[in-house]
Formats: structure tokens, sequence, C-alpha cells
């Protein structure tokens, strides 16, 4: 009698349902693509972009301190006026926010786009978070350095029949967002202008069979190909 090519009691190495051994993932794919260096690279890059994108909305609050029109207002001892019933100094400081968040996205898109040209969601998201910041800080900082939002105290310092300015307010908050969408937009045309492309898949046909072969037969008779002249 021969011996059994397998010992009894030992299941065969090429089992499908061998259980993984203890402490191993059954899918060892997910934890590289978990912890990859390159995503763990793209998050590092993005907390940069967002804290960048976000100081930056300091220069935002000066310049819009320093372009936008002010309200004139006017005091008589009783109560206070707009010196200019008709004066659109109001409307006009928002406009100023506006254009200014609006250059302030496009150009932060740009420099990020130069300073990493193969994008990626991680990035995005720090770009549009990092500009949404940035214009509430320029916001707030633009208030803050702006006339005293005490318009009594302002008044009684002025004096009766003194012009002096009105804070500086932005009325229209939806100009929070133009610094956001702006950035996200042209991040995305740059992207899909000048980003990198993928490589092209190449198809594989298999053995190419034209005109060029036919069928012959060698020596002993058996049919084989050979190419045709």
């Amino acid at each position: 009698m021969t011996a059994p090519l397998t010992p009894p009691h030992q299941p065969p190495h090429d089992d499908p349902w061998q259980s993984a051994p203890a402490g191993a993932s059954p899918f060892p794919g997910n934890e590289a693509e978990k912890g990859s260096p390159e995503m763990k690279t793209e998050v590092r890059q993005a907390a940069v972009v967002l804290v960048a994108v976000a100081v930056s909305g300091l220069a935002l609050g000066l310049l819009w301190l320093w372009l936008a029109p002010r309200v004139p207002l006017i005091s008589d001892a009783t109560a206070v006026f707009l010196k200019d019933t008709e004066g659109e100094e109001a409307i006009a400081a928002d406009g100023t926010f506006l254009l200014l968040a609006l250059g302030f996205g496009a150009l932060s898109a740009a420099l990020v786009f130069l300073f990493r040209r193969r994008g990626g969601i991680p990035l995005v998201v720090g770009l549009a978070l990092g500009g949404l910041l940035g214009a509430v800080l320029a916001w707030q900082l633009g208030t803050w350095l702006g006339p005293t939002s005490d318009v009594v105290a302002h008044a009684k310092a002025a004096g009766t029949g003194v012009t002096f300015d009105a804070p500086l307010e932005l009325n229209a908050k939806g100009a929070l967002l133009a610094w956001p969408v702006a950035a996200m937009v042209v991040h995305l045309a740059l992207t899909a202008l000048f980003g990198p492309r993928d490589p092209e898949p190449e198809w594989d046909w298999g053995p190419a069979y034209g005109p060029a072969y036919g069928l012959a037969r060698d020596e002993d008779g058996r049919a084989a190909w050979e190419a045709g002249k």
C-alpha cells in the first residue's frame, strides 16, 4: 500500500476558506489605503493651505478698511441723521468687500494650484474652509479697526453739526461666501485646463491574425500557421 500524499488531520495549504492569521486584516488592501503616505501628505498640505488662506484674511480686512467709502453722519444734539439721505456709501462698502473677496479667492486658488498641481479633495476642502474663515476674519477686523460702533458717544465727541463717520458694516452677509466660491471655481478651472493628465490605457488585442498569415503544413503533414509572403 502507498502512503497518502496529504498527512491526516492537516488541511491542504491551498484551502481557499482558510482563516486569516490572528491580528491580520481579511482585506489587506484597505489598511494600505487608509494609512497610505500620499493621503497623509495631502491632509497635511490641506491643513497648511487652510491656515495660510485664513491668515491672508487680515490683508483683505485692511484693504476693505482702506478702500470702503465712509457713511457720513451728523448730529443736532437730539438725534443722529444721515448727512446725505440719498447716498449709496453703505452699498458701496458691501460692493468693495465683495470685489476684494472675489479677487482674493482667485489669487489664493492660483497660488494653491501652483503649490500642488495634482489637487485632491483634501486640498480643495482646505482652500474653501480657509477662504470662508479668511472672509470672516476680514469682516471682523475691518469693523473693529473702523469707526466706533457707539454712534451716540461718537456724536457727542464730534459735537453738534459736525460730520463724522458711521461704523463700517457689512450688511450683505452673503458676500462672505464670495471668497470660497471664487477659489473653488478658479481652482477647478485651472486643474481642468492645466492639471496633469492620467495616461491613456493601452488595450491588448491579443495576437494579430490578418491576411499576412496563412495555414500551411510542415514536413510531417501537420497544420501550422506561418506568415505569408
